[in-house]
């Protein structure tokens, strides 16, 4: 197909985690982004599982990727990413059925999100395994971090703490009900609260890359 080493570990890594962040940069992966970062436990899950997938699609395309037709490599994409992202479900319904359970259908929809199909076409596709694997960690890792980062917020100023288990609960803002002074805003769980939050995010970084450029 493509030429190869078009990349370095280093420009793959960078990529990911900065200046093609999917969220931030490229804006893809927006659906899952708005809808599981209600908490920052449904966020991280996600983007764990992002993870998995990118790292090990990319590196199944980027085995194969001397014997892929122009004609078939989407559909090798996706019936390769459909195998990792049914893996990834089916451990979640097994080990973390109540995560599972929160995050629907957000999980099989892994298998149309466009980061995987962008990392295997743009990358896998034409690198070898040590860069299309760095590339999936990186990419996978820069999603997770967006996610957490906008679910955090989301999930601070909707209940005043982050809750990871029912045992372990990290209060950043006291609620008035608990004998503090903030008051809980609703509105962050629904999805204004995160329409309005990715916008400042995306807002934040335009303005930090436009500083540096």
């Amino acid at each position: 197909m493509s030429k190869e080493n078009t990349m370095t570990v280093g420009q793959a890594f960078i990529g990911g985690v900065w200046t093609e962040i999917p969220v931030l940069r490229l804006m893809l992966g927006l659906c899952p982004t708005l809808a599981v970062t209600t908490s920052v436990k449904a966020g991280l899950t996600m983007g764990l599982c992002v993870i998995f997938v990118l790292i090990c699609s990319n590196f199944v395309v980027s085995s194969m990727r001397h014997l892929l037709k122009p004609h078939l490599r989407i559909m090798i994409f996706t019936l390769t990413i459909a195998v990792f992202v049914t893996i990834a479900d089916m451990y979640l319904k097994a080990f973390q059925p109540v995560m599972s359970e929160k995050l629907g259908p957000y999980i099989p929809l892994i298998i149309v999100n466009c980061i995987i199909i962008c990392r295997a076409e743009a990358c896998a596709a034409q690198n070898g395994l040590l860069v299309s694997v760095v590339d999936g960690f990186a990419m996978g890792l820069g999603f997770t971090i967006v996610l957490c980062f906008l679910a955090s917020i989301r999930e601070v100023l909707a209940t005043g703490c982050i809750t990871f288990s029912p045992t372990l609960v990290l209060t950043i803002l006291k609620p008035v009900e608990a004998g503090g002074w903030f008051t809980p805003w609703a509105s962050m769980l629904m999805p204004i609260g995160a329409f309005v939050t990715l916008g400042l995010m995306l807002a934040a970084v335009n303005q930090i890359a436009g500083k540096k450029s």
